[in-house]
Protein backbone atom coordinates (compact mmCIF):
# COMPACT_ATOMS: atom_id res chain seq x y z
CA UNK A 1 0.00 0.00 0.00
CA UNK A 2 1.01 3.63 -0.41
CA UNK A 3 3.24 4.61 2.53
CA UNK A 4 1.64 7.90 3.58
CA UNK A 5 -1.75 7.99 5.29
CA UNK A 6 -3.69 10.96 6.67
CA UNK A 7 -5.19 10.91 10.16
CA UNK A 8 -8.92 11.68 10.05
CA UNK A 9 -9.67 11.10 13.74
CA UNK A 10 -7.70 10.00 16.80
CA UNK A 11 -9.87 9.76 19.92
CA UNK A 12 -9.75 8.06 23.31
CA UNK A 13 -12.49 5.42 23.58
CA UNK A 14 -11.47 3.72 26.85
CA UNK A 15 -8.72 4.04 29.46
CA UNK A 16 -5.52 4.85 27.52
CA UNK A 17 -7.16 3.23 24.49
CA UNK A 18 -7.50 5.15 21.21
CA UNK A 19 -9.29 4.68 17.92
CA UNK A 20 -7.57 6.19 14.89
CA UNK A 21 -9.09 6.40 11.42
CA UNK A 22 -6.63 6.79 8.56
CA UNK A 23 -7.29 7.84 4.98
CA UNK A 24 -5.32 6.08 2.26
CA UNK A 25 -4.94 3.05 0.04
CA UNK A 26 -6.68 -0.10 1.36
CA UNK A 27 -6.64 -2.15 -1.85
CA UNK A 28 -4.14 -4.73 -0.60
CA UNK A 29 -6.05 -5.71 2.55
CA UNK A 30 -7.27 -9.24 1.90
CA UNK A 31 -8.46 -10.68 5.24
CA UNK A 32 -9.66 -9.61 8.69
CA UNK A 33 -6.87 -9.80 11.25
CA UNK A 34 -4.01 -8.45 9.12
CA UNK A 35 -1.86 -5.67 10.58
CA UNK A 36 0.05 -2.56 9.55
CA UNK A 37 3.48 -1.31 10.63
CA UNK A 38 3.55 2.35 11.68
CA UNK A 39 6.65 4.52 11.71
CA UNK A 40 6.72 6.89 14.67
CA UNK A 41 9.24 9.71 14.31
CA UNK A 42 10.94 9.92 17.68
CA UNK A 43 14.45 9.59 19.05
CA UNK A 44 13.10 6.95 21.45
CA UNK A 45 11.39 4.73 18.86
CA UNK A 46 13.53 2.92 16.31
CA UNK A 47 11.23 0.07 15.30
CA UNK A 48 7.86 0.47 13.61
CA UNK A 49 4.81 -0.37 15.70
CA UNK A 50 2.69 -3.32 14.46
CA UNK A 51 -1.02 -2.64 15.05
CA UNK A 52 -3.96 -4.80 13.96
CA UNK A 53 -6.51 -3.47 11.49
CA UNK A 54 -9.85 -3.28 13.29
CA UNK A 55 -11.95 -2.15 10.33
CA UNK A 56 -11.54 -0.85 6.78
CA UNK A 57 -13.44 0.24 3.72
CA UNK A 58 -12.52 1.46 0.23
CA UNK A 59 -10.34 4.32 1.50
CA UNK A 60 -10.03 4.21 5.31
CA UNK A 61 -8.35 2.01 7.90
CA UNK A 62 -9.42 1.95 11.54
CA UNK A 63 -6.95 0.89 14.21
CA UNK A 64 -7.42 0.67 17.97
CA UNK A 65 -4.36 0.80 20.19
CA UNK A 66 -3.47 1.21 23.85
CA UNK A 67 -0.69 3.33 25.31
CA UNK A 68 2.01 0.95 26.52
CA UNK A 69 5.17 2.98 25.94
CA UNK A 70 6.70 6.08 24.37
CA UNK A 71 5.77 5.10 20.82
CA UNK A 72 2.05 4.61 21.41
CA UNK A 73 1.99 7.63 23.71
CA UNK A 74 3.31 9.80 20.89
CA UNK A 75 0.79 8.21 18.52
CA UNK A 76 -2.04 9.18 20.88
CA UNK A 77 -1.02 12.85 20.68
CA UNK A 78 -1.16 13.06 16.88
CA UNK A 79 -3.82 15.32 15.39
CA UNK A 80 -6.23 15.36 12.49
CA UNK A 81 -4.58 15.79 9.05
CA UNK A 82 -1.13 14.77 10.26
CA UNK A 83 0.44 12.05 8.12
CA UNK A 84 1.83 8.65 9.09
CA UNK A 85 4.31 6.48 7.22
CA UNK A 86 2.74 3.01 7.10
CA UNK A 87 3.80 -0.33 5.65
CA UNK A 88 1.43 -3.23 5.08
CA UNK A 89 -0.86 -4.98 5.25
CA UNK A 90 1.12 -7.87 6.73
CA UNK A 91 0.18 -11.31 7.99
CA UNK A 92 -2.31 -13.93 6.91
CA UNK A 93 -5.40 -12.84 8.80
CA UNK A 94 -8.42 -14.97 9.73
CA UNK A 95 -10.19 -17.32 7.32
CA UNK A 96 -13.95 -17.42 7.72
CA UNK A 97 -15.29 -20.92 8.40
CA UNK A 98 -18.58 -21.23 6.51
CA UNK A 99 -19.37 -24.75 7.76
CA UNK A 100 -19.45 -24.45 11.55
CA UNK A 101 -22.98 -23.72 12.78
CA UNK A 102 -22.32 -21.87 16.04
CA UNK A 103 -19.25 -19.67 16.13
CA UNK A 104 -17.69 -17.64 18.91
CA UNK A 105 -15.43 -14.59 18.90
CA UNK A 106 -13.17 -14.40 21.96
CA UNK A 107 -11.15 -11.25 22.62
CA UNK A 108 -8.94 -10.22 25.49
CA UNK A 109 -7.93 -6.56 26.00
CA UNK A 110 -6.04 -5.16 23.02
CA UNK A 111 -6.75 -8.45 21.24
CA UNK A 112 -10.37 -7.34 20.71
CA UNK A 113 -9.95 -4.90 17.74
CA UNK A 114 -9.15 -7.35 14.88
CA UNK A 115 -12.19 -9.44 15.82
CA UNK A 116 -14.55 -6.65 14.79
CA UNK A 117 -13.74 -7.11 11.10
CA UNK A 118 -14.20 -10.88 11.59
CA UNK A 119 -17.64 -10.16 13.04
CA UNK A 120 -18.55 -8.04 10.02
CA UNK A 121 -17.56 -10.89 7.68
CA UNK A 122 -19.64 -13.40 9.66
CA UNK A 123 -22.59 -11.01 9.60
CA UNK A 124 -22.22 -10.61 5.84
CA UNK A 125 -22.22 -14.39 5.42
CA UNK A 126 -25.28 -14.71 7.72
CA UNK A 127 -23.37 -16.97 10.11
CA UNK A 128 -24.59 -17.01 13.71
CA UNK A 129 -22.02 -16.00 16.29
CA UNK A 130 -21.66 -14.83 19.87
CA UNK A 131 -18.95 -12.59 21.31
CA UNK A 132 -17.02 -12.87 24.58
CA UNK A 133 -14.86 -9.91 25.58
CA UNK A 134 -12.45 -9.82 28.51
CA UNK A 135 -10.96 -6.69 30.09
CA UNK A 136 -9.22 -5.72 33.32
CA UNK A 137 -11.93 -3.31 34.51
CA UNK A 138 -14.93 -1.24 33.42
CA UNK A 139 -12.75 1.66 32.27
CA UNK A 140 -11.03 -0.62 29.73
CA UNK A 141 -14.18 -1.83 27.93
CA UNK A 142 -14.64 -0.87 24.27
CA UNK A 143 -16.42 -2.04 21.06
CA UNK A 144 -19.22 -3.78 22.99
CA UNK A 145 -21.91 -1.70 21.27
CA UNK A 146 -20.53 -2.22 17.77
CA UNK A 147 -20.54 -6.00 18.19
CA UNK A 148 -24.14 -5.81 19.44
CA UNK A 149 -25.10 -3.74 16.37
CA UNK A 150 -24.24 -6.79 14.24
CA UNK A 151 -26.90 -8.83 16.03
CA UNK A 152 -24.55 -10.83 18.24
CA UNK A 153 -25.05 -11.81 21.84
CA UNK A 154 -22.17 -10.04 23.59
CA UNK A 155 -20.84 -11.14 26.97
CA UNK A 156 -18.32 -8.96 28.82
CA UNK A 157 -16.18 -10.01 31.74
CA UNK A 158 -13.73 -7.99 33.83
CA UNK A 159 -11.03 -9.32 36.10
CA UNK A 160 -12.09 -7.07 38.98
CA UNK A 161 -15.84 -7.58 38.44
CA UNK A 162 -16.49 -3.86 37.94
CA UNK A 163 -18.47 -4.51 34.73
CA UNK A 164 -20.29 -7.54 33.37
CA UNK A 165 -19.14 -10.82 34.85
CA UNK A 166 -16.10 -11.34 37.07
CA UNK A 167 -13.17 -13.43 35.87
CA UNK A 168 -11.52 -14.28 32.57
CA UNK A 169 -13.11 -15.26 29.27
CA UNK A 170 -12.90 -19.01 29.98
CA UNK A 171 -14.63 -18.46 33.33
CA UNK A 172 -17.46 -16.66 31.54
CA UNK A 173 -17.79 -19.30 28.79
CA UNK A 174 -18.08 -22.01 31.44
CA UNK A 175 -20.41 -19.97 33.64
CA UNK A 176 -22.84 -19.28 30.79
CA UNK A 177 -22.31 -22.77 29.34
CA UNK A 178 -21.87 -21.21 25.91
CA UNK A 179 -22.05 -23.75 23.10
CA UNK A 180 -19.84 -23.25 20.05
CA UNK A 181 -18.23 -25.52 17.48
CA UNK A 182 -15.65 -23.04 16.15
CA UNK A 183 -13.95 -19.90 17.42
CA UNK A 184 -11.73 -16.96 16.48
CA UNK A 185 -9.58 -15.54 19.27
CA UNK A 186 -7.03 -12.83 19.92
CA UNK A 187 -5.54 -11.82 23.24
CA UNK A 188 -2.90 -12.70 25.82
CA UNK A 189 -0.95 -15.89 25.15
CA UNK A 190 -2.16 -17.52 28.36
CA UNK A 191 -5.74 -17.05 27.13
CA UNK A 192 -4.96 -18.54 23.72
CA UNK A 193 -3.23 -21.57 25.21
CA UNK A 194 -6.21 -22.16 27.52
CA UNK A 195 -8.49 -22.19 24.46
CA UNK A 196 -6.25 -24.72 22.69
CA UNK A 197 -6.66 -27.03 25.70
CA UNK A 198 -10.45 -27.11 25.16
CA UNK A 199 -9.83 -29.20 21.99
CA UNK A 200 -12.44 -27.22 20.10
CA UNK A 201 -11.23 -26.15 16.66
CA UNK A 202 -10.51 -22.50 16.04
CA UNK A 203 -8.09 -19.82 14.91
CA UNK A 204 -5.85 -17.82 17.23
CA UNK A 205 -4.13 -14.52 16.52
CA UNK A 206 -0.85 -14.23 18.43
CA UNK A 207 0.68 -10.96 19.60
CA UNK A 208 4.48 -11.04 19.46
CA UNK A 209 7.23 -8.44 19.62
CA UNK A 210 8.43 -7.88 16.06
CA UNK A 211 11.62 -6.54 14.55
CA UNK A 212 11.10 -6.01 10.84
CA UNK A 213 7.43 -6.98 10.70
CA UNK A 214 7.60 -8.66 7.28
CA UNK A 215 9.49 -11.92 7.83
CA UNK A 216 13.13 -11.01 7.22
CA UNK A 217 14.60 -10.96 10.71
CA UNK A 218 12.99 -14.16 12.11
CA UNK A 219 12.64 -12.39 15.46
CA UNK A 220 9.02 -13.41 16.01
CA UNK A 221 9.33 -17.10 15.08
CA UNK A 222 7.45 -19.67 17.12
CA UNK A 223 7.51 -23.45 16.98
CA UNK A 224 4.40 -25.24 15.75
CA UNK A 225 3.62 -28.93 15.25
CA UNK A 226 4.96 -28.85 11.68
CA UNK A 227 7.68 -26.17 11.68
CA UNK A 228 8.81 -22.79 12.94
CA UNK A 229 6.48 -20.04 11.76
CA UNK A 230 7.02 -16.29 11.72
CA UNK A 231 4.14 -14.56 13.48
CA UNK A 232 4.47 -11.54 11.16
CA UNK A 233 4.51 -13.63 7.97
CA UNK A 234 2.90 -17.06 8.35
CA UNK A 235 0.85 -15.64 11.26
CA UNK A 236 -0.34 -13.85 13.23
CA UNK A 237 -3.23 -16.32 12.88
CA UNK A 238 -2.57 -20.00 13.58
CA UNK A 239 -4.95 -22.95 13.57
CA UNK A 240 -5.53 -24.30 17.07
CA UNK A 241 -4.49 -27.76 15.87
CA UNK A 242 -0.93 -26.61 15.10
CA UNK A 243 -0.23 -24.73 18.34
CA UNK A 244 2.25 -26.32 20.75
CA UNK A 245 1.52 -25.83 24.44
Amino acid sequence: MNNMYTILTNEEIAYKTYRMILFGDTSKISAPGQFINIKIDSADTFLRRPISISDYDCNTITIIYKIFGKGTEKLSKMKQFQELDILGPFGNGFTINKNAKKQLLIGGGVGVPPLYSVAKELYKEKIKFDVVLGFSSKSDVFLEGLFRSLGANVYVTTMDGSYGYKGNVLDLINLKNLYYDYYYACGPEVMLHALVKTNIEGQLSFEERMGCGFGACMGCSCKTITSYKRICKEGPVLESSEVLL
